[in-house]
């Protein structure tokens, strides 16, 4: 099976749950690359790919560069700040200029949602959703998913609780979207005035009590609050929402011995996560971000065609 019967990857909305168990599966060997001295193997020699990011990004970023130089692609990165988007280039004049020049693969990040889709539909390149807007972050709940089924060995059936702001969230979303295709109990948590309306509509729970969220909770996924955001008042101060949501010790006794805490970054510590626990061993932030290589390593080299047997190494 291969994912280049898809042109881009967009979202988890409408992947398959093969479709997410290949990529899981290839980043096995993937990770494998990534812990060897020598992190390098020729499967994308000849291939290039750019990094275009409309919002400020340093893990998603530099883990698409990495991912494609450990496969041997050509990467570039474009400085949007100092770019000719700062002149007033369009976005599909500056999709056009980066085409012409060859590319073969264009990684994009923007604050509007839809907006990969957008190019995705106007360029032969292929594209892959870096973030769009309060949208999706589909490379972001791969790497969730890898990590947790590293951890527990499947994703059937999971218990998992996502706090926090997830009215802004994209990678709430894809989580969503994702795990449902696997039988997970979803629950989402935080304060009224940051839940998305309507959302139990994708078949999750909601609740506004974070000990009563997390009661045998597999997984909890913490999101990070978005201080840039709150100039509108959404909670009264980040003092109080930490004394309700924040991840601490005492509030994870009724969660599961074995729980996992993931958190996309970066964290606000002592907002919603305590230091504690994220420097804890239930917390696997860090091997998150590893994970997050290894994920989009085997992305890039799946929608280029290959297939698991193909892996050169």
């Amino acid at each position: 099976m291969k994912l280049a019967q898809h042109k881009d990857l967009l979202g988890l909305r409408d992947m398959s749950r093969e479709e997410i168990q290949l990529i899981l599966d290839t980043a096995i060997p993937m990770k494998d690359i990534i812990k060897r001295d020598i992190k390098k193997v020729p499967t994308l020699r000849g291939k290039a790919m750019i990094t275009v990011f409309y919002e400020p990004s340093t893990r998603t970023r530099t883990s698409f560069e990495i991912a494609g130089k450990y496969l041997s692609a050509d990467t570039v990165n474009l400085p949007v700040a100092l770019s000719s988007v700062q002149k007033g280039e369009s976005l599909r004049d500056t999709m056009k200029t980066i085409e012409v020049m060859g590319f073969d693969v264009m990684v994009i990040r923007h604050s509007m949602s839809g907006a990969p889709h957008y190019v995705a539909r106007n360029t032969n390149m292929r594209v892959i959703n870096a973030g769009d807007g309060a949208n999706e972050h589909p490379t972001q709940a791969l790497l969730d998913f890898f990590t947790i089924r590293e951890k527990k060995g499947t994703l059937e059936g999971l218990t998992v609780t996502i706090v926090g702001d997830i009215l802004h969230s994209r990678v709430a979303r894809s989580n969503i979207y994702g795990l449902s295709k696997f039988g997970c109990e979803i629950r989402l948590v935080g304060p009224p005035t940051l839940m998305a309306p309507e959302i139990e509509k994708l078949g999750v729970k909601v609740y506004y009590d974070l000990e009563k969220a997390i009661e045998g909770a597999d997984v909890i996924n913490v999101l990070r609050i978005q201080k840039e955001r709150q100039h509108v008042g959404l909670f009264p101060s980040l003092d109080e929402y930490a004394n309700l949501y924040m991840i601490k010790n005492d509030k994870l006794k009724k969660a599961k011995e074995d729980v996992l805490i993931l958190h996309p970054g970066p964290m606000n510590r002592g907002v919603e996560i305590s230091s504690e626990i994220a420097d804890s061993t239930q917390a696997l932030i860090n091997e998150q971000v590893t994970n997050g290589v290894a994920v989009r390593m085997a992305a890039l080299f799946l929608m280029m065609g290959g297939t698991r047997d193909e892996i050169a190494y």
